[in-house]
């Protein structure tokens, strides 16, 4: 090493050590290693920004609080680290300290404080707008399975901008101040059922570990199933594998009211547009089941009303609309090495035109050998008597989303070793 280079290094050393870390958006999207899996996953979607806003997407107050998140991993190991994301942030998001432990129920933490997670070495981080960033590796044992509580305090002028709208988790914020340490519940008296900036939750794997993602709209997302019970359809299917020898995690990147060709004001970019992002930038995801349409379809049909219109742009499809989106999809999968399963549009009680595009998109899904394999929820949940409609034990009550009951034999129908087998190829 010659003495420039070593006078450089030192110096660069040092400026290391007393900067605060502030990451730069073009150094946001290093490619994780091959053995880490995410185990946990949500997907964003964008706040409306509008002066007046249904109480239904008011986001809570968390600037100087601790936000405590409740989430649960798919896949044991000893090494994690949490990605945050603030991809849809007008400003810097600054967290001033970050904290995972294992929660003791509700919005209690074991005693101890957990592990503080450092980026670069330091507890706090600004990530700018657009940005994302994962952790340093933080040294815990994770449990598939068992609840983690991600408790983050928060810069002092700090707003949420986006997230994940319909968690069916309840959350925490609490009273003032840095209670990311406390294992006690009481200062946690604020409740949401969202999910804000923690998007993932990786592992350090074994080579052979893989990780498949659900990726859809409300009924990935398990719209009307039970609250903190876990009970989506997803959550279903990672039961089946638990404690098996597969090493095969499952991550929910279902948002309510997606559709696969149209962005929307409240319910997120067209997932044939984000599945880049929030599938195959993922480290360890080797499969994808790829369940979408339903509101595409429908959406037309909606009314448009003034103020916040979360169905705009009311766009009507055509099989042959949807289809191209499909192929979309597969093609960019192939490109990174990603397996994707087409899963049947299930029955939505839907008028002769709509119903006859929901036959027209399953049989192509079928027929067309398009993707590496099929899922066919639709033959697991309609009525034989009626197939346009849901089975009776199966419908939650609105006659478009499955009960609990219709989640778990949607998992049911998963052809989990072709799934498996594709993952770990």
């Amino acid at each position: 090493m010659t003495l420039r280079t070593l006078v450089a290094a030192c110096g660069a050393a040092l400026l290391a050590q007393f900067a605060p870390i502030v990451v730069s958006s073009s150094a946001l999207a290093a490619e994780a290693p091959e053995h880490w899996v995410a185990v946990w996953a949500t997907a964003l979607q964008p706040i409306p920004q509008r002066a007046e806003l249904p109480a239904l997407y008011r986001a809570p107050e968390v600037a100087g609080r601790t936000v405590r998140q409740i989430v649960f991993p798919t896949l044991s190991g000893k090494s994690a680290r949490i990605h945050l994301s603030n991809v849809y942030g007008r400003t810097p998001l600054v967290i001033e300290e970050l904290r995972i432990a294992r929660s003791a129920g509700a919005a209690a933490a074991v005693e101890g404080g957990g592990s503080r997670v450092t980026f670069g070495g330091k507890s706090a981080v600004s990530i700018p707008p657009g940005g994302e960033l994962d952790s340093d590796p933080i040294a815990i044992d994770v449990v598939e399975g068992a609840p983690y509580a991600i408790s983050a305090f928060m810069g002092a002028d700090q707003r949420i901008a986006a997230w994940h709208r319909v968690s069916n988790q309840v959350n925490y914020v609490s009273e003032p101040g840095n209670h990311a340490a406390d294992a006690s519940a009481a200062a946690f008296r604020g409740r949401f059922t969202q999910y804000v900036w923690v998007t993932g939750l990786s592992v350090e794997a074994a080579p052979q570990s893989a990780a498949v993602a659900a990726i859809g709209d409300s009924i990935t997302d398990g719209m009307r199933s039970s609250l903190n019970q876990n009970r989506r359809w997803p959550d279903a299917l990672a039961r089946r594998l638990a404690g098996g020898a597969e090493s095969t995690a499952i991550v929910n990147l279902g948002i309510s009211g997606n559709r696969l060709l149209s962005d929307s004001p409240c319910y997120g970019d067209a997932l044939a547009s984000r599945f880049e992002r929030d599938v195959l930038r993922r480290p360890g995801i080797k499969a994808a089941i790829v369940l979408i349409g339903i509101n595409d379809i429908n959406f037309a049909a909606m009314p448009p009303h003034g103020g916040l219109d979360c169905d705009f742009p009311h766009t009507s499809v055509t099989a042959a609309d949807l289809i191209a989106g499909y192929q979309r999809v597969i093609a960019a999968a192939r490109r990174n090495g990603v397996k994707v399963f087409g899963a049947t549009l299930t029955p939505a009680s839907l008028p002769p035109e709509r119903e006859n595009i929901r036959l027209a998109v399953n049989q192509w899904i079928r027929t067309s050998h398009a993707f590496d394999g099929v899922v066919d929820f639709d033959a697991a949940l309609r009525d034989r008597a009626q197939p346009d409609r849901l089975q009776r034990a199966f419908d939650s009550g609105d006659h478009i989303h499955p009960s609990d009951a219709g989640y778990a034999a949607m998992a049911n129908a998963v052809p989990v070793e072709a799934v498996v087998n594709a993952a770990r190829k």
